[in-house]
């Protein structure tokens, strides 16, 4: 009977674990969501210019592996960030990647106010570790503003020229 409820507890346990790697494997943000997502985001802060709901972790702008994070174009800052508020208030010309090299390129909020938007390249942390991993951001300006929203995936394999294409640019 005790090697029954042994054997009951082991299968259960490789179960809970299979299905976390299944969720997990569901709960990476795709390109198009965070299409979608910026652009539902610079809608958003054109209308409302209120940067409080780009501040919360549990929030609205925070899904799956992702969230948005919003620069101030006029000022050159961090605006808001969900997972990491101490990037708030920081020079976005001068944020490095884990690799050393800048996040946002000196043109990024010239090239978010275009209506395709801009993706760029850079290494950055998932959400909980400290290592950098490969992650491809989209951000785009909200008309009316001087914020550019922004959010990523983490990819090893798309290219920023297939992501354009998505985002509609050439």
């Amino acid at each position: 009977m005790r090697d029954l409820k042994m054997l009951v507890v082991v299968a259960g346990a490789l179960f809970a674990t299979a299905l976390s790697h299944v969720a997990m494997g569901q709960d990476k943000a795709t390109a198009r969501e965070v299409v979608a997502k910026v652009r539902q985001a610079a809608r958003t802060l054109s209308k409302t210019r209120d940067l409080t709901p780009f501040t919360q972790k549990q929030g609205p702008w925070v899904w799956k592996d992702t969230y948005i994070f919003v620069v101030d174009c006029d000022k050159k800052l961090v605006a808001a960030h969900p997972i990491k508020p101490e990037l708030v208030g920081q020079s976005s010309a001068s944020l490095k990647d884990t690799k050393g090299n800048n996040v946002f390129p000196e043109d990024w909020c010239d090239a978010a106010k275009k209506p395709s938007g801009i993706w760029v390249e850079y290494w950055w942390p998932k959400p909980g570790e400290k290592d950098g991993s490969r992650k491809l951001s989209y951000g785009l300006a909200a008309r009316g503003t001087p914020y550019a929203a922004g959010a990523g995936i983490y990819d090893d394999k798309a290219t920023v020229a297939e992501l354009s294409k998505l985002a509609g640019t050439k």
